[in-house]
C-alpha cells in the first residue's frame, strides 16, 4: 500500500483542509456556475476573471491585478520586471526561499535575474542584512509566512524598517505571499496594511484556499499588464482559466473569514502541546495557521510511525518528514485548516498520544 492509499484510508487526517474526491469538486463547481451564470473566460479575457482579479487587487490594495497558471511563473516574472526597472539584476533571497528550494535554478537557468542569499536560514531577515550588500539591488523578495521555518514572519517593526529600507533605495520589494491569507491573523492588521510598501505581491489560489492551482500577482496596472504580457511569452496564455478562478472563487470568501478560526484553533494546539515535551515546536509562538514539529526520531523512523498509527488506528498524523540538522532527529509541518478545526479536542491528544508514545519505542 501506498502512502496517498494508506491516507485515503484513515479516518481522521490532522493537517490540512478537507480533500474532496475529484467528483465532489467538479460536482460543487458546476452547480456554482450554474448559480451564477459562468461563461468560458478566452485567454484571460470574461467577466468571471476579470471581477476575480479586481477583487483580489482591491482587497490587497493595488491598481490591478493578474491571473497565473503558476506560482513558480507568477515570481519569477515579477522579479526580472522589477529588475528591469531597476537597472540591476541582484535579487535578495532568504535561503529558504522558494526559488531556491523548489524551483530547480530557473531564474539563472531562463535568465530571469541573479539571486543574492541573505540572513540566517533559520530565521526571517532583517533590514540589517539588506543593509550589508554593497550592491545595488534590483528587487527584494520577502515571504509571508516564510513556510520553510514553520511559519515564521518578521515582527511589524522589522516588516516595516524593510519597507522603507527599499523605498529610500529604489529597491522592488516583492511578496512571496502563497500564504498570506494565513499571516493577516498573526500580524492582527488588515491586507492592505500588510501589503502597503511592497511593490509586487504573489497569492496562491490553491494553498490555504483549497482551489485547483494557480496564482494572482498585484501590483500597479502598468507592472501587472507587462506581467501579462509576459505569462504569454512563457507559454502561461491558456484558453481557458475557468476551472481554477471557478474553484478558488466559489470558495474564497468563506476560506478567507476560517483563517482567524484556523489560527485560534492553532494557539490552541500550542497550549495542548506543552503537554508532550518530547515534541518541540517552531516557532515558538503562533504566527499563522501553521507550524513546525522537531521529533526526537529520525526521518526513517518518524515515517514508519506515521504509517503504523494509520494502520492501527486510522489516524494520519502528518504527510512529509524531513531531515532535521541534528541526527536522529526530524521536523514534520502542521497546517491547521479545516481537519483540525473540526476535530474534537480528545481526537487531537489521542494522536498526540500515539505519537509520543511510539516515539519512545526503539525502532
Amino acid at each position: 500500500m501506498n502512502e496517498l492509499e494508506l491516507r485515503q484510508r484513515c479516518h481522521t487526517v490532522l493537517p490540512g483542509h478537507r480533500q474532496p474526491t475529484p467528483a465532489a469538486t467538479f460536482t460543487a463547481m458546476a452547480a456554482w456556475c450554474d448559480a451564477n451564470a459562468v461563461a468560458h473566460d478566452t485567454y484571460g479575457e470574461g467577466a468571471l476573471i476579470e471581477q476575480f482579479e479586481n477583487k483580489i487587487a482591491s482587497l490587497l490594495g493595488f491598481e490591478a491585478a493578474v491571473f497565473c497558471i503558476t506560482g513558480t511563473m507568477t515570481q519569477v516574472t515579477a522579479l526580472r520586471l522589477a529588475c528591469q526597472d531597476r537597472g540591476s539584476r541582484l535579487v535578495a533571497l532568504h535561503p529558504t526561499s522558494h526559488i531556491l528550494r523548489h524551483e530547480r535554478g530557473n531564474h539563472e537557468l531562463l535568465d530571469h535575474f541573479k539571486g543574492l542569499i541573505l540572513g540566517d536560514p533559520h530565521r526571517p531577515w532583517t533590514v540589517d542584512d539588506l543593509r550589508a550588500v554593497p550592491d545595488a539591488l534590483g528587487a527584494a523578495q520577502v515571504e509571508l509566512p516564510m513556510r520553510e521555518i514553520g511559519g515564521q514572519c518578521p515582527s511589524w517593526d522589522a516588516l516595516n524598517d524593510i519597507k522603507r529600507h527599499c523605498r529610500e533605495q529604489n529597491i522592488h520589494l516583492h511578496m512571496d505571499g502563497a500564504r498570506l491569507w494565513e499571516a493577516q491573523a498573526g500580524f492582527g492588521q488588515s491586507l492592505p496594511a500588510i501589503c502597503g510598501g511592497f511593490d509586487s505581491v504573489y497569492v496562491s489560489l490553491y494553498k490555504g484556499i483549497g482551489g485547483l492551482g494557480g496564482a494572482v500577482l498585484a501590483g500597479s496596472r502598468p507592472f501587472v499588464e507587462r506581467a501579462r504580457e509576459w505569462f504569454r511569452r512563457q507559454g502561461g496564455n491558456i484558453v481557458h482559466r475557468t476551472p481554477y478562478v471557478v474553484a478558488a472563487a466559489m470558495q474564497f470568501d468563506a476560506r478567507l473569514a476560517a483563517m482567524p478560526q484556523y489560527f485560534a484553533r492553532t494557539q490552541w494546539l500550542y497550549a495542548l502541546l506543552r503537554d508532550f515535551p518530547s515534541i518541540a515546536v517552531n516557532p515558538a509562538a503562533p504566527q499563522a495557521n501553521m507550524l513546525h514539529l522537531h521529533l526526537p526520531v529520525s526521518r526513517e523512523r518518524a515515517i514508519a510511525i506515521r504509517n503504523q498509527v494509520a494502520e492501527d488506528h486510522g489516524i494520519w498524523l502528518f504527510g512529509r518528514a524531513s531531515h532535521a540538522a541534528l541526527p536522529g532527529h526530524s521536523v514534520v509541518e502542521w497546517y491547521v485548516g479545516d481537519n483540525l478545526l473540526d476535530l474534537p479536542d480528545d481526537t487531537v491528544r489521542l494522536a498526540l498520544t500515539l505519537l509520543d508514545q511510539a516515539m519512545r519505542i526503539k525502532a
